[in-house]
């Protein structure tokens, strides 16, 4: 009987909701014109609103939607996390190359970050090796350890560690975790739950809540870094996991690069994680604290600039910093990444650069964790290979490794990745290092590294199956929200 009576005001109701879908849609596409983003990117989310009805819209509210312009904390916190850090003086840019002092200024006016002399650094590539060099140092900490990775397993590396932040949480050092609630979605909350009841401040970046689902699960904290009493740091691109020393299903352990930092630019470091703790915290928010003791940089230490980049910031910092420093290569890039999605003015840098004659060199993983982005770089490599740019399959494991070299001065490694969703989606983190010797140490596992690799030739690669074609086309139009 209601039913009936309802029913004749049924294509009133339809025409009601009709109307606030239309008013809604073209709401949403002013929006996304006001934005005034890369023309193509636009029009394509402008035609994923007006040919997929209801699912475009869902869609562009989980991925299309930007946080420019978002602060993370307020620019009053900002300045006082900031006073804390101490420049020691530096000869910066006079006794560096042109195009290395160009690059220098250009990451000072992206992101305001020091230049920093007088810093050890040592380089792992091996899991097992980083491991035991955190455990140790965790070990003797006194004052205070903040850990943060996009990734913290609850698997036997995952609670050896656990197990050791408790133990010194329980000998009164202060001890702060952060992980990304996606990135580590797949952790029973027990894991973590354990650590706080044991006195472990661990805490979730941008958690994500049933209400808060779509302004959140786009937005990943792919950071990794440690800070132990102020005068010990790491950043690379491994996370908390077994498979970075024991192996994967295949059994064979991942292979990254990974910095242990000592010196003036672990402030930096500190720098951005308490930023991101005070974002996620803000009822706990962190204070600023100098290193437990003081600094004495050796006299020929590495020269360094700590560079975080966000979809909240005003510029893709670290995109930039790639941009630059490829178009300023004279004789050689070397890239290692387990994932290649550039974007348009990326790949024109690498093809352009190839094309005058510098030595540019891709490798990536043969054996990828996701056969979706295995496919989606694929699309990417004819394009690269007729441009002269020489491409190696990495063939014994998964590589993870994230790394730039170019010419002989420059080197950067972090967590990013060489694809959209790191240089315009993620909270990335990376060490940028001016240093001759440090480039030569990250060459010479480049070039180990190579020699367990197999070269792509373009005629080769241009005779895969038409169906792997097809697929790689496909998932190349998904790349920017991958």
């Amino acid at each position: 009987m209601v039913l009936a009576e309802l029913f004749p005001y049924a294509h009133v109701l339809y025409n009601v909701l009709l109307v606030v879908y239309i008013l809604t849609i073209v709401a949403t596409i002013g929006v996304i014109v006001s934005e005034n983003r890369n023309p193509v990117k636009s029009l394509a989310w402008v035609t994923v609103l007006i040919l997929l009805p209801v699912l475009g819209l869902v869609l562009y509210l989980f991925f299309g939607r930007s946080l420019k312009g978002v602060n993370l904390i307020s620019r009053r916190s900002l300045r006082k996390l900031k006073s804390t850090i101490n420049v020691p003086e530096a000869d910066v840019p006079e006794r560096r190359s042109p195009a290395n002092s160009r690059l220098i200024h250009m990451v000072d006016n992206l992101t305001d970050a020091p230049f920093f002399t007088g810093n050890d650094i040592t380089v792992y590539t091996s899991g097992a090796d980083k491991f035991e060099a955190l455990k140790r140092d965790i070990a003797a900490a006194k004052h205070y350890i903040y850990l943060q990775y996009y990734i913290f397993e609850n698997d036997r590396i995952g609670r050896e560690i656990a197990e050791m932040l408790i133990r010194k949480a329980a000998e009164g050092v202060s001890v702060h975790v952060m992980y990304d609630h996606v990135g580590s979605l797949t952790i029973n909350a027990a894991f973590f739950q354990r650590m706080r009841r044991a006195g472990v401040e661990a805490h979730a970046f941008m958690k994500i809540t049933l209400t808060q689902l779509a302004n959140r699960l786009n937005w990943r904290n792919h950071r990794k870094i440690v800070v132990i009493d102020g005068t010990i740091g790491y950043i690379g691109g491994m996370n908390i996991a077994d498979r970075y020393i024991y192996g994967d299903r295949r059994g064979t352990a991942w292979r990254d690069t990974h910095l242990r930092i000592t010196g003036p630019a672990v402030a930096a470091m500190q720098y951005s994680f308490a930023i991101d703790w005070n974002f996620s915290k803000r009822d706990q928010p962190l204070e600023a604290k100098p290193p437990a003791q003081p600094i004495n940089p050796p006299a020929r230490g590495q020269a360094m600039q700590i560079v975080s980049s966000g979809p909240t910031g005003p510029w893709n910092n670290i995109s930039f910093v790639f941009l630059k420093a490829i178009a300023g290569a004279h004789r050689c890039v070397y890239i290692q990444t387990p994932y290649f999605l550039p974007g348009d003015a990326l790949l024109k840098a690498l093809q352009a650069a190839a094309l005058a004659g510098v030595d540019v060199r891709l490798m990536l993983p043969r054996k990828s964790d996701s056969l979706i982005l295995r496919l989606a770089s694929g699309s990417y490599l004819k394009e690269c290979l007729l441009a002269g740019i020489k491409i190696y399959f990495y063939e014994p494991s998964m590589l993870h490794s994230k790394v730039l070299i170019v010419d002989d001065e420059f080197a950067t490694t972090g967590s990013t990745n060489f694809d959209f969703r790191s240089f315009e989606h993620n909270f990335e983190c990376n060490a940028l290092v001016y240093s001759r010797e440090f480039n030569r140490r990250l060459k010479e596992a480049f070039h180990a590294d190579q020699q367990c690799s197999t070269r792509i030739i373009l005629s080769h690669w241009k005779r895969r199956p038409l169906i792997t074609k097809a697929a790689e086309s496909i998932f190349r139009l998904l790349a920017p929200i991958l």
